[in-house]
């Protein structure tokens, strides 16, 4: 009785799993669908680019310059066991570049932007204020949804190239300025080692992770409980599960366009 017991919770958990996620798949279908069934409203559009963009500017800056300078303390000491200092450029340019600058910038969105989208579309869902728009005629996954979905695919990748230039310069200013390493080595292998295919991956993870993100976040918020509670948990399921699914969409884009 106890194993028939398991097996069954076992098989509620995956139904409820598959539910989900078909109904997450069908909220992206539907909110993209008003990109062709009606007019865009571009005032929304940059409200969302202004709030997800340059409210993360800051944040990214700083993340990346300190990520930049620990790849290159980090780094030119263990080249430095196998005399290859003058590979500190390109080592520190690809790590950021493929790796690192996707990542930490969708996680570092993820924590300031996610979350507010998916606190304030929640508290938009409890305070009947969907349900307004709804009565007026006003389709809430095009209003509230589509321009932070369109705004998010647009601003992660130029935050990500924020990050991989200011993480870059911070490697200069340690590499350079204080272990004392030629800076035309620096740059010079930089510019040898780093080919556009390394930019393109780099680029094509920044847009999933800003399709992903917004997605789960606005989704969490659209379907959230009743109540602060039922916000609060959305929020933290949001932030949780992008930060999840960011990392582990990362490996299979590695796998796809780095090999």
């Amino acid at each position: 009785m106890q194993l028939i017991h398991l097996i069954e919770k076992i098989g509620n958990k995956s139904i409820y799993i598959i539910e989900k996620t078909g109904n997450s798949v069908i909220f992206l279908f539907l909110v993209i669908s008003f990109l062709f069934r009606s007019k865009f409203k571009t005032r929304l559009f940059i409200k969302q680019i202004y709030d997800i963009g340059f409210g993360s500017v800051l944040i990214v800056m700083l993340t990346g310059l300190f990520t930049g300078m620990v790849l290159a303390l980090q780094g030119f000491y263990t080249l430095q066991k196998f005399g290859s200092e003058s590979l500190l450029g390109p080592a520190v340019a690809l790590s950021l570049i493929r790796e690192l600058g996707p990542v930490l910038t969708a996680l570092v969105v993820t924590g300031r932007a996610g979350s507010a989208m998916a606190a304030e579309i929640g508290i938009m869902v409890i305070t009947e204020q969907v349900d307004a728009l709804k009565s007026m005629a006003v389709e809430p996954l095009k209003q509230l949804v589509l321009p932070r979905i369109l705004s998010g695919v647009l601003v992660f990748p130029l935050l990500t190239a924020m990050f991989n230039l200011i993480g870059i310069f911070g490697g200069y200013l340690v590499g350079v300025k204080l272990l004392g390493l030629n800076s035309g080595v620096y740059f010079g292998e930089m510019a040898s080692k780093v080919e556009m295919s390394d930019l393109m991956g780099g680029f094509w993870k920044s847009l999933a992770f800003g399709l992903l993100v917004v997605w789960i976040c606005t989704y969490k918020g659209y379907n959230c409980g009743h109540g602060a509670e039922g916000v609060s948990k959305a929020t933290t399921s949001a932030v949780v599960m992008s930060s999840v699914i960011i990392l582990i969409s990362d490996y299979f884009l590695t796998s796809m366009f780095f090999r």
